[in-house]
């Protein structure tokens, strides 16, 4: 269980375990992100791409991004169960290709809006960015060993408020914004702490699916907040 340190965790294991599960996650974290490029970078070039990001926005008058995020949703914590199983590695790996393959879609919209209607250079400059945040919080949770579970709390209330202002965004119409956009990076930073802190401590040595599906989840939703600021400063959106 996630917040509870077991005996037979990471943080437990002989030596040399650690250092395997860690090399682990994060080469299948580097993976997934290769294949959301790829699969993202397919999407893109379809040439139906257009009515289909068109229609995620705009169709059921204007309520089917209710319908997307709802779909995401429970494809997400189908995937996430999948990459937890303890049936099969070949379930696990089924669980994180779906959830890339999500990402991928849900990311369409925002994506083509950036590539047609921007400048080229803001979805590398949003990619170099994420990638730094990244990394410097990685660097931040490896270097000082703390125990960011405590933040699990404050991610799950975050999470449900930040889903309940885009949800009323929807119904309401109304645009959330540049600041919502720098609260979501900041709750997208904390949940990156939090997640790296459990593949320090709390997974199992053969849970490093279930510990880079997590890991991807969060940089996605770093990007895709990132993406935003960066559209905004550049004046184009």
């Amino acid at each position: 269980m996630i917040g509870q340190i077991c005996r037979d965790s990471v943080f437990y294991s002989t030596e040399g375990v650690p250092a395997e599960f860690i090399r682990r996650t994060y080469s299948h974290v580097g993976l997934a992100v290769l294949a959301f490029i790829a699969v993202e970078t397919l999407l893109l070039q379809w040439s139906g791409a257009g009515r289909l990001a068109y229609l995620m926005l705009n169709g059921l008058d204007g309520y089917a991004w209710l319908v997307v995020l709802g779909a995401f949703m429970w494809v997400s914590g189908l995937a996430d169960n999948w990459a937890r199983s303890e049936v099969s590695s070949r379930r696990q790996y089924m669980g994180l290709d779906l959830y890339v393959v999500a990402e991928a879609v849900i990311f369409l919209p925002l994506l083509y809006l950036t590539a047609h209607f921007t400048s080229p250079d803001v979805i590398p400059t949003a990619g170099i960015i994420t990638a730094l945040l990244f990394a410097g919080l990685t660097f931040t949770a490896f270097t000082t060993r703390t125990d960011f579970s405590f933040l699990r709390g404050i991610l799950g209330v975050g999470g449900f408020v930040a889903l309940g202002v885009i949800v009323a965004s929807i119904l309401f119409g109304f645009g959330l914004g540049i600041l919502f956009a720098t609260m979501m990076v900041a709750f997208a930073g904390g949940s990156i702490l939090y997640q790296t802190s459990n593949v320090i401590r709390h997974y199992r040595p053969d849970q490093h699916v279930a510990a880079s599906l997590a890991l991807f989840a969060s940089v996605a939703l770093l990007f895709w907040y990132v993406l935003q600021i960066v559209m905004s400063s550049s004046g184009d959106e």
